[in-house]
């Protein structure tokens, strides 16, 4: 189970927000012991993308020996995404 303030892992794209499989975001708030999170998701120079309620299945923990990537995001304005209740 990732925990609050932890990072998690995209493992669907959500491209209502420009974001890809990949991308990493920090879990605020765990639902259901782990059965559900919400995820924000924030540019590198501190922009809020998108905070997103997703599916334990739509995320993953960060691995070992993992490398982040920049790249740019088109959306630019904070948005909320219901993608299942959890």
């Amino acid at each position: 189970m990732i925990r609050e303030l932890e990072s998690a892992v995209l493992t669907i794209d959500l491209p209502e927000h420009g974001l890809k499989r990949g991308d990493i975001g920090t879990v605020v708030l765990v639902h259901r012991d782990g059965g559900g999170y919400e995820v924000e998701f924030v540019t590198l120079d501190g922009e809020t993308v998108a905070v997103s309620s997703l599916f334990a299945s739509q995320v993953r923990p960060v691995r070992q020996r993992e490398v982040a990537h920049a790249r740019r995001v088109m959306e630019s304005r904070p948005r909320q995404l219901r993608v299942g209740v959890a």
